[in-house]
């Protein structure tokens, strides 16, 4: 990345008049004016604005090699990336780009601008990812998290960078669990209708493939209160946000009407066992949860019925759900019945609302009919 010998206001003349489009020329001449001033936060922000217009594209490299770097070391490091980051997307191949994002990470590497270095490094590991350098881009983001961990607090276009290209590694290796955390904890730190409609979408549906074969995700209530996932709706996707519904309900009708849809998704289809014991540990779950409190003793029988796995598996169910830490209680395997004494909360849907309305509305009733009768009794006494 050699500085251009041509002198700064000569180089941005050429720039302003032989290359830039008419609507951005106006932007050379801000330039030179602060420059010159050396008004280093005006400028920066000026050249921010320029680079995020897309007409700008052809000229991002030239003038981060010939005017930015000029003068790098006097603009927040963080910005000073930013801009980088821009010019990096026009490299002509990813090759390119990591060798551009490259030097840029080794550049910021200081003590002073470590948030700009995470911020670098993390672009780095993303180019490695395209390139299926999958052990350099795990190299670079285990170093950027090392780095994040030790700063007090740091901004969070940086967070947000880190748990994208993390989530994305994840996604490529297939460790569902690991995506899910960090693609809600990326989704935590930006505004979603910021992002496209595409990408909304794409998170979305990622989302909803991890939900369901996270083999440590039985609870989707983070993902089933996001608004990402309304990105679905009226998408040919749509029936994935109607399936994490169903599981999330327990409901087996809904489940088996939508599961002829597992073919237009091989990891789905692969997986159909690991499906159908979520989704049996779901039900079973639901059917704790909708009774009260003081009458969840469930005999085998009901569980059979409400569950649908077979008399063989029923046992089997419940030290699964035990252990998983779904519910907590004991199995009489003599008198066959479990008795539940906590279920894990979930996120309702309005026909879970509704039922937990009509117990509120028993207990409600039951407890005037109690103080009713006290309130006889103690008539009766005197």
């Amino acid at each position: 990345m050699d500085l251009d010998p041509k002198p700064i206001p000569e180089f941005l003349a050429l720039q302003r008049d032989e290359v830039a489009p008419p609507n951005l020329q106006g932007f050379f001449l801000e330039f030179e004016d602060f420059w010159e001033r050396r008004l280093w936060h005006q400028l920066t922000e000026a050249l921010l604005k320029f680079y995020e217009d897309p007409e700008s594209g052809p000229q991002r490299i030239p003038i981060y090699k010939h005017f930015v770097l000029s003068f790098s070391d006097k603009i927040n490091q963080l910005k000073f990336v930013t801009l980088g980051l821009s010019a990096a997307r026009e490299s002509k191949d990813n090759d390119e780009a990591l060798e551009f994002l490259t030097t840029i990470a080794t550049k910021v590497n200081k003590p002073a601008s470590k948030d700009a270095y995470v911020y670098a490094t993390v672009e780095v590991a993303r180019v490695k990812l395209l390139l299926a350098d999958m052990e350099g881009a795990r190299k670079a983001l285990d170093e950027a998290e090392k780095n994040l961990e030790t700063f007090d607090s740091v901004e969070s276009v940086v967070h947000a960078s880190f748990y994208r290209v993390n989530a994305d590694y994840y996604n490529a290796k297939l460790e569902f669990a690991s995506y899910y955390k960090n693609a809600l904890l990326y989704l935590a730190c930006v505004n979603v209708a910021d992002l496209s409609q595409m990408e909304q979408q794409e998170r979305a549906y990622n989302l909803a493939i991890a939900a369901l074969l996270g083999e440590s995700i039985y609870n989707f209530g983070e993902l089933l209160l996001h608004p990402i996932l309304d990105s679905l709706k009226g998408t040919e996707h749509s029936w994935l946000r109607d399936l994490l519904f169903a599981f999330n309900a327990g409901n087996l009708t809904r489940f088996h009407g939508l599961s002829g849809h597992f073919s237009k998704q091989p990891l789905l289809e692969g997986r159909s066992s690991f499906l159908r014991e979520k989704l049996c540990l779901s039900a079973l779950t639901e059917a704790v949860f909708r009774r009260p409190p003081h009458d969840r003793a469930l005999s085998f029988a009901t569980i059979l019925e409400e569950t649908r796995v077979f008399p063989e598996e029923v046992e089997h169910l419940l030290m699964r759900a035990l252990s998983l830490g779904l519910v907590r209680g004991s199995i009489d395997q003599v008198a066959e019945v479990a008795r539940i004494s906590w279920v894990q909360p979930k996120v309702l849907d309005k026909e879970q609302i509704e039922n937990m309305k009509q117990r509120l509305m028993e207990w409600d009733g039951s407890v005037n009919k109690l103080g009713n009768w006290m309130e006889s009794r103690l008539v009766a006494g005197v």
